[in-house]
Order: structure tokens, then C-alpha cells, then sequence
């Protein structure tokens, strides 16, 4: 792609999100998200493959879908109570109709299932975008509104957690599974989002950096199913063996950071007497830390196929930035001891 188109796209992703942030107008915060899908379409149609079009495609639709729902919630917001305002939203109606399109927009479940397909037709590049900084402008809005209807919120979650941990026990496509992975996390943040807002800010952020290191360890490897994984300890054995603990903090073992959200999360669950919440969103994440040792398995203790449908790809020098894998993958396994720190901050 001409870099000058690159940098304008780039550029119009980076516009998207931060209208978004800004806004406190319904409509200003539409056209945020707008210029948010509209900019990354091209990124995602760029390698002109029919799957990645029909991704496109998808994608496109969906979040148009959601706009439209977003609109229509905000104008009977305005119809109901004269107010334009995100932050005075005060009928149940346009709350409930907003938390669900934004649901729609970072692919929740149930309305889930056209995020597994569309990142499965991306590169790695633009499916980490779509992981991570698409889900920022969404969860600012949700931040905003603070909804609360709080059963839809906790069966919102559960359903994630659940849907999250039981898609991606069946998959052999890393991009499918990382998607499914994403719906998991997302279900966490939504489910301490009524009780402690600052908390789903910290469990987004840890997302956002174990996501990226993840996605940027397959990069490296140009790896996107399972059995590419298993010739990785050739090209990269330093990164390899690290790469399971990457992996591992994604699903949230301690002494990793991905521990950190998690416990945070369950205990403050606890405290607002939801121990069944709890428990449910624990057992939850023991199906999504199987496909994390399924992929370290394959990564670590197996042999590459050497049959013909498994061919040893050649060893060519990587041109990818190795610093910003270096950075997330420090960060995804070494800030559990900070949590002290961390819980000082969130809640004086």
C-alpha cells in the first residue's frame, strides 16, 4: 500500500477514536465510530484475497448495523428526555438499546459470531488492530453512559466468558482463536463494569498488551495455524520458549499479569455479593487456559510434521520491529507484582 494512503488511513483511525473520546454529544460520538470503520475497511481489503474481502464485507456490515442501532438509540434518547447528552441518559429504553449496539460493535456474545469470521480473513497486522484499538472508542462510550440495567450486563459477560472459553477449544486457526480469546476478556470487562469502571480500564489495558504480544509473536513466525507453531523452536528458540508464558498470561495463571485483572476483578465481584458471578466467570476461564496449553503444547513439547502438507517454510532474516515485541512481551509477564501499586491508584 502507497504509504502516503497508509499514513492518511492511519491517521483517519487515530481522528475516529479520539472524537469518539472527546465527544459528549451523541451525534459527534456516531461520527467518531463511523470514521473509525471507514478508515480501517481499506487496511482490511488491502490484500485483495476473497476471504479478506468477504472479512471486509462482513465487518462492514455489522458495524454499520450497530451505527444505525447507535443512531436510532441516541434520537429516541433525545425524543424521550430532550437531551442529547451521553453522559444524561437516563431512560432505560435508549440505555439498553445502546449497551447492546456497542455490544454489536467489540463482539460480544450473543452477537458475537461475525468476529471469529473476520479476523480469520485478515493479515496479523490489521487483525491486532481490530483486537485492540478498535475496542478503545466502544468502551469509552460504555464508560460514558455507566449503564444500569445490571442483568443485562452480567448475562452480557457470563455469555462472553462462556462462549469465549467454548469456541476456541475446537479451532486449529490461531486467528480464530485469538478472536474467541478476545470475546473472553471482553465478557470480564463488562461484567465489573457497573461496580467499578476503573477496573475494566485496567483489565482493557492488560488485554490491549498481552493481545499484542501475542499477535506479534505469530508475526514474527508468520504462523497462523497450530502446526505452524511446532517449527517456531527453529527460527526462534530464545522466543519460543517465552512464548507459553505469553500465552499463559493471556489466560491468566499467576505469577503472570494476566493474573492481576482477573483476581482483582473476582474479589470485587465477591464484595458486591456475586460470588456465583464469580465462581461461573472462573470456571469460564479454565476452557479458555485449555487452548492456551493446547497452543504451548504444540509450541514447546511436540516435533514439527515433516509430511508434505506440513512443509518447513524457509528461514528467511524477519524485517519486523523486534522493540515493540520486546516492550509487550516484558509487560505481559512482569507486572503482576505491581498490583499493590495498581489498587492504591484505582481505589483510594
Amino acid at each position: 500500500m502507497n504509504p502516503y494512503i497508509l499514513a492518511t488511513l492511519m491517521f483517519g483511525l487515530g481522528l475516529g477514536t479520539t472524537i469518539t473520546f472527546a465527544s459528549s454529544h451523541w451525534l459527534l460520538a456516531w461520527m467518531g465510530l463511523e470514521m473509525n470503520t471507514l478508515a480501517i475497511i481499506p487496511l482490511m481489503a488491502q490484500l485483495h484475497h476473497p476471504r479478506a474481502v468477504e472479512a471486509t464485507t462482513k465487518y462492514f456490515l455489522t458495524q454499520a448495523t450497530a451505527a444505525a442501532m447507535l443512531l436510532f438509540a441516541g434520537t429516541t434518547n433525545a425524543w424521550l428526555t430532550g437531551q442529547w447528552d451521553i453522559q444524561q441518559m437516563n431512560h432505560p429504553f435508549p440505555t439498553t438499546l445502546i449497551t447492546l449496539a456497542l455490544a454489536l460493535k467489540i463482539g460480544l456474545a450473543p452477537v458475537h459470531s461475525w468476529l471469529p469470521e473476520v479476523l480469520q480473513g485478515l493479515d496479523l497486522t490489521t487483525g491486532l488492530i481490530l483486537s485492540t484499538w478498535q475496542k478503545l472508542a466502544p468502551f469509552a462510550l460504555l464508560l460514558q453512559i455507566y449503564p444500569t440495567n445490571s442483568t443485562l450486563l452480567i448475562v452480557l459477560g457470563l455469555t462472553s466468558t462462556l462462549v469465549g472459553g467454548w469456541g476456541g477449544l475446537n479451532q486449529t486457526q490461531l486467528r480464530k482463536i485469538l478472536a474467541y480469546s478476545s470475546i473472553a476478556h471482553l465478557g470480564w470487562m463488562i461484567l465489573i463494569l457497573q461496580f467499578s469502571p476503573s477496573l475494566t480500564l485496567l483489565a482493557l489495558l492488560m488485554y490491549m498488551i498481552m493481545t499484542s504480544s501475542t499477535f506479534l509473536v505469530f508475526k514474527l513466525n508468520k504462523a497462523t495455524n497450530i502446526n505452524a507453531l511446532a517449527i517456531s523452536w527453529t527460527k526462534t528458540p530464545a522466543l519460543t520458549s517465552l512464548t507459553p508464558l505469553v500465552l499463559l498470561s493471556l489466560g491468566g495463571l499467576p505469577p503472570l499479569t494476566g493474573f492481576m485483572p482477573k483476581w482483582l476483578i473476582l474479589q470485587e465481584l465477591t464484595k458486591q455479593d456475586l460470588a456465583a458471578t464469580a465462581t461461573l466467570a472462573a470456571m469460564t476461564a479454565l476452557l479458555s487456559l485449555y487452548f492456551y496449553l493446547r497452543l504451548s503444547y504444540a509450541m514447546t513439547l511436540t516435533m514439527s510434521p515433516n509430511n508434505l502438507s506440513g512443509i518447513t517454510p524457509w528461514r528467511l532474516p524477519s524485517l519486523q520491529l523486534t522493540m515493540p515485541l520486546a516492550i509487550s512481551t516484558t509487560t505481559t509477564l512482569l507486572l503482576l507484582p505491581l498490583t499493590p501499586a495498581v489498587t492504591a491508584i484505582l481505589m483510594p
